[in-house]
């Protein structure tokens, strides 16, 4: 028997699949508290897209909303991910701003972080883990599973050897994004990681899309895994990760033990469903087993980009023929796993594909990029004819002359014009305006208002859609201005 531990995803995760990273500061202090009680060993929180989606969207100020929520957790170390080469969009950040991000994050408290790399660019993984390790902070060096013919056990094993071997990883994290492991797979692949672990613990994180997550958590507690990332259950399965509440039960059925205090479960899935529920976002999900979400392997809240793009372009019924695409365009690229930003850069490829009705007339440079080798070493290699399409295309000789900058930080202050790292990193997230927006909508506000009635709860959905911080209702008996948070 085991002792499992529980890594909490309800306020990264949870809210990233199921919410668009919309979740405001507001809408978690109430229970956040009794989140640090529940006894996980790492709380979730926050990576560079909450960030920027929170300016963009909801007008909120990310660093005072992160300094609120862990302050009001500080018995449990709280979580940021990164990916290794880049914080500011789908593109490559200069590498000081990297570790100026890292350095900043640790300043305001936080103490662990996952660091990944679709491409596994291990020398810049381990440099930013030396940055957090400048604060004492633990650093879980990720594994991005995904399904093809390169990416074999062999191909896994050698990533995992080379994070472990190094002091500043503390444990190996198997992530897979779209869901798709089970017994058959991890029976081999697990034993392989953890061979070339260097007695590291192992943390398991898979997005529940096809319905079968929680056994493969089962399944790899018995291959060696023994952190376990789970939501509260208004917050899970659909395309974030399994319940914690059917997770604990089954632990426990199967005589391991855990630290968890299970009466804690009940009001904080409560409240996250009152507060979605309210926003007009997605709780209370489920998935079932789906042959062509293997194929393309475009983890959830991906789908919904490609249904918003599909709806601007007038084609809402092509869906399918998107996913299928995108499962082309994937093993056209060299396999590619299907995580930020690459599930981007393939899903959009196959978007506009499908929407000029003519294959790779239209190349975005985030594409032209990747096919230069500005992101890392591919897994597999690209289709020489795609390659060669991609490469002759119009934008791509000036794309290619222009290769992501490494400016100094002291270049990066200058040309922000900020000495307030804080400020450079929002800076570098959304130039432009779009700060200013935020700013003037004031503090981060500390509660969230449960809005009861049908009527409130539609204008609130339609001020998401119309992503307008105000709406005005005005009826035969009553005028009133909303503003939304």
């Amino acid at each position: 028997m085991a002792h499992i531990q529980f890594l909490d995803e309800t306020m990264r995760d949870g809210q990233q699949s199921l919410w668009g990273m919309r979740m405001q500061a507001g809408m978690a202090l109430p229970v956040a508290p009794m989140i640090d009680r529940t006894g996980y060993s790492v709380i979730d929180l926050t990576g560079s897209s909450m960030f920027e989606c929170l300016i963009k969207y909801c007008y909120e100020n990310p660093w005072e909303g992160l300094d609120l929520l862990v302050n009001s957790m500080p018995r449990t170390p709280i979580r940021a991910g990164m990916r290794s080469n880049a914080s500011v969009t789908f593109g490559v950040t200069p590498d000081s701003l990297m570790d100026s991000w890292m350095r900043q994050l640790n300043v305001h408290g936080v103490r662990s972080y996952w660091i990944y790399d679709v491409l596994f660019n291990i020398d810049k993984t381990l440099r930013l883990a030396k940055v957090a390790k400048e604060f004492g902070s633990e650093v879980a060096g990720a594994i991005m599973f995904t399904l093809s013919p390169v990416h074999t056990d062999d191909y896994y094993a050698d990533k995992a050897n080379k994070l472990a071997a190094s002091e500043d990883i503390d444990t190996l994290l198997l992530y897979d994004t779209a869901g798709v492991l089970e017994k058959e797979r991890l029976s081999t692949l697990l034993p392989a990681i953890k061979a070339k672990s260097h007695g590291k613990p192992i943390e398991f994180h898979s997005n529940n899309l096809l319905g079968q997550s929680a056994k493969a958590y089962l399944d790899a507690i018995d291959l060696g895994a023994t952190i376990l990332h789970t939501a509260v259950k208004s917050m899970a399965n659909g395309p974030s990760v399994p319940s914690v509440e059917s997770m604990a039960k089954n632990v426990e059925l199967l005589g391991h033990t855990h630290n968890l205090d299970t009466d804690l479960f009940a009001p904080v899935s409560d409240h996250f469903e009152k507060v979605g529920e309210a926003a007009g976002f997605l709780v209370n999900q489920h998935a079932e087993y789906d042959v062509l979400s293997i194929q393309h392997q475009v983890p959830g809240g991906m789908v919904g980009t490609l249904k918003a793009q599909l709806v601007q372009n007038g084609m809402s019924d092509r869906l399918d023929d998107v996913l299928k695409e995108t499962a082309a365009v994937r093993k056209e690229l060299g396999y590619p796993g299907m995580a930020t930003p690459f599930s981007q850069l393939v899903g959009t490829q196959a978007v506009l594909n499908i929407v000029t009705g003519k294959r790779y007339s239209s190349i975005p440079d985030e594409v032209i990029q990747y096919a230069a080798g500005f992101y890392g070493e591919t897994a597999g290699p690209i289709d020489p004819n795609i390659k060669d399409i991609i490469m002759s295309s119009p934008r791509a000789k000036q794309v290619v002359a222009s290769p992501p900058p490494q400016p100094s930080i002291e270049d990066l202050r200058a040309e922000y014009g900020t000495d307030d790292d804080d400020e450079l990193i929002l800076r570098a997230l959304v130039p432009g305006e779009g700060l200013e927006e935020m700013r003037k909508s004031g503090p981060v506000r500390t509660t969230y208002s449960y809005l009861s009635s049908p009527e409130l709860q539609e204008v609130s959905k339609l001020m998401k859609i119309a992503q307008s911080p105000l709406v005005q209702v005005i009826s035969d008996d009553f005028e009133m201005t909303l503003k939304r948070g």
